[in-house]
């Protein structure tokens, strides 16, 4: 059996070799680094693929962000309402723009936004929702732009974690991650479902004024070059990068349908084990698995904790992690002087139970049936 990796990059490239290798080799042979041809088609077919929204690429996801929330004008002071679970690039970008970033607690099974408490953090400072769709499942955006619209909010959702993914409506309609909010934003990190060899992100909108707005602020203001017409910054996807997603945007789908096959595997084999909660799944959202992610439940008092489990397994030599350990609120850069220590009662409580096991498109029945076998033997 091959050595169990979190994501197996480099089985994933053998298996496209001809293709990544030709596409990267015509850049080269072209010459055009920077904003060359491939951009321009990658941002084309990666529309194309998400319905017809508007591609603007970047250098990456938290640029994105970056850039959303300048094209989108908002003033120094200005609240933007963030899930306190959730990695840390999301809050800084607020923070980077003079922006305050408000936390919002989690739900237990899903990981995502709470309604709820999102409704109770609302002031009138509040400019902006940015529903993290975490490890790959979509949070509930009925209700959060139903919110954004009652309260005149802009919406961006971060989708760094979920490209493919599917929001089913009640009407019985559908639409893709990114596409429901003023804004939505990816990463191409090379972890992410749609990943290249590098740095690399993308927004994406259905509103033509914001693209132009947000293509002009990646590009330092200009529309026409040596006009600057607004404060922009320089985040460019290079053309090697553009060239490679390329190639791996025809087998996203065939990635994600594997992901589901193995997250299938682990939900069968784990879902009667008492220490453990598999992942939750949502009715309005597919799951396209970056992560696979469990939780270890509290259990006698002689078991094992999550971080013995975690030991115990890379002892076995499979690797996983913990995403994230510690909650934004209680993060040194982001933590209060006068902020309650149990606010956020259910992030802090998955800071504690959480575990990613591997999952990756090219992971193996074998290596699964390891994986599970002494994650088992080991929590029993």
């Amino acid at each position: 059996m091959d050595k169990i990796q979190m994501v197996d990059l480099y089985t994933q490239y053998v298996k496209i070799k001809d293709e990544v290798d030709q596409a990267v080799f015509s850049v080269l042979e072209s010459s055009a680094f920077i904003n060359g041809p491939e951009v321009k088609l990658f941002s084309e077919e990666l529309s194309k693929y998400l319905g017809g929204s508007y591609v603007i690429p970047c250098a990456n996801g938290t640029d994105a962000i970056q850039i959303a929330l300048m094209a989108l004008e908002l003033q120094r002071g200005d609240e933007i309402l963030v899930p306190n679970f959730t990695y840390a690039a999301t809050a800084e970008v607020i923070a980077l723009l003079g922006l305050s970033p408000v936390f919002v607690d989690v739900e237990p099974g899903s990981f995502n936004i709470n309604i709820e408490d999102l409704k109770r953090k609302i002031t009138n400072n509040t400019k902006a929702i940015i529903p993290v769709h975490l490890y790959g499942q979509c949070a509930e955006m009925e209700s959060v732009l139903q919110i954004a619209n009652e309260h005149q909010l802009f919406v961006v959702e971060d989708t760094a974690q979920s490209l493919g993914a599917k929001y089913r409506f009640l009407n019985g309609t559908s639409s893709y991650a990114g596409t429901l909010g003023d804004f939505g934003i990816t990463s191409f990190f090379p972890s992410k479902n749609l990943g290249c060899y590098g740095d690399g992100g993308a927004l994406i909108t259905n509103k033509e004024e914001l693209a132009i707005k947000a293509r002009m602020i990646a590009n330092h203001g200009q529309k026409k070059k040596y006009y600057h017409d607004i404060i922009g910054c320089n985040s460019r996807l290079d053309s090697i990068q553009a060239a490679i997603l390329r190639v791996k945007l025809k087998y996203l789908d065939q990635y994600t349908k594997a992901r589901q096959k193995a997250a299938e595997i682990y939900d069968y084999a784990l879902k009667d084990i008492p220490a453990l909660r598999i992942p939750s799944r949502v009715t309005f959202s597919d799951h396209v698995f970056n992560q696979y992610t469990i939780q270890i439940q509290n259990g006698s008092e002689n078991s094992l904790n999550r971080d013995q489990i975690k030991s115990k397994l890379a002892e076995y030599g499979i690797p996983s992690m913990i995403y994230y350990p510690l909650p934004l609120h209680l993060q040194k850069a982001f933590r209060k002087p006068d902020q309650e220590e149990n606010a956020f009662p259910v992030s802090q409580a998955l800071t504690h139970s959480v575990l990613s096991l591997p999952i990756h498109p090219e992971i193996t029945l074998s290596q699964q049936e390891f994986i599970i076998d002494k994650l088992c033997l080991t929590v029993k």
